[in-house]
């Protein structure tokens, strides 16, 4: 009994880990960055906004030490490479990858250029597929755990964000993949799919307030608990996954999604 007590106490324990986590100015990863600090782990910080990293930095440190900071652009290879020097430069090691930087755009196959696939892929794949390539022979070093952000939308398909949901299929093989290939050196991945979150991300991808209020009132019919999710949510269940208790798991693709995943129009 004593036993289980202790492993409850450590539940979600962070502590000494070093984590670098991309997307973290906003949303999900900025949920995850603030979790992460309260549960012991140092942090690398990695977004485009830079002010709103620095908020999100001064929120880490209220919690827990103070993260090493690193603006850039994750589609630009010297930004990667230079992420991930500076990091361990930092800390001297690697433990947790969770790589949270995405986008959304709308469009179908009659209106979405090369251009905006491209631009898509570099963001939610290539920049994953780089920085997952780099953090690699650190983490076999640690025998460390990554964590992709995906989404429902890999798991399901829906019609006018066409080259997203096909990115984020992406995701989801990648995390297959790499985690078959990396289980004999004892590094865990796995990814999350959130259904719809309350963030800017939809915003972002052209949708205007109208439009977006209408979108989460509709959320509420297409997740079966009946509402959006909040970044937190998603941001437990990352902490899970990239900490010890979850050892166990690899190769999985958890949605986080509030049943949307299960759901089928009748």
């Amino acid at each position: 009994m004593a036993h289980d007590n202790a492993s409850t106490e450590s539940l979600g324990n962070l502590s000494g880990k070093v984590a670098l986590i991309t997307g973290a100015s906003s949303g999900i990863g900025a949920a995850t960055a603030v979790l992460f600090s309260r549960l012991g782990a140092q942090l690398a910080l990695t977004g485009r906004n830079e002010d709103n990293l620095k908020k999100v930095a001064s929120e880490c440190e209220q919690r827990g030490s103070k993260p090493f900071l690193f603006v850039g652009d994750l589609v630009k290879e010297e930004d990667t490479k230079a992420l991930m020097e500076q990091t361990i430069k930092q800390f001297g090691k690697l433990n947790i990858l969770v790589n949270c930087a995405g986008i959304v755009e709308l469009g179908t196959i009659e209106n979405t250029s090369l251009e905006q696939f491209d631009h898509m892929f570099n963001i939610n794949v290539r920049a994953v597929y780089h920085l997952t390539m780099l953090a690699v022979p650190y983490l076999i070093e640690t025998k460390g755990s990554i964590v992709n952000v995906s989404s429902v939308t890999g798991l399901r398909s829906f019609p006018g964000v066409l080259s997203y949901c096909m990115s984020k299929s992406a995701v989801d093989q990648f995390t297959r993949c790499t985690a078959l290939e990396l289980a004999s050196k004892q590094v865990r991945v796995n990814s999350v799919n959130p259904g719809v979150v309350i963030t800017e991300i939809h915003k972002r991808g052209g949708l205007s307030d109208e439009a977006y209020a209408k979108f989460l009132e509709h959320s509420k019919e297409t997740h079966a608990l009946g509402r959006p999710g909040q970044p937190g949510e998603v941001a437990r269940t990352i902490a899970f996954l990239a900490s010890d208790d979850a050892s166990f798991i690899t190769g999985a693709c958890l949605p986080v999604d509030g049943g949307r995943h299960a759901m089928c129009p009748r």
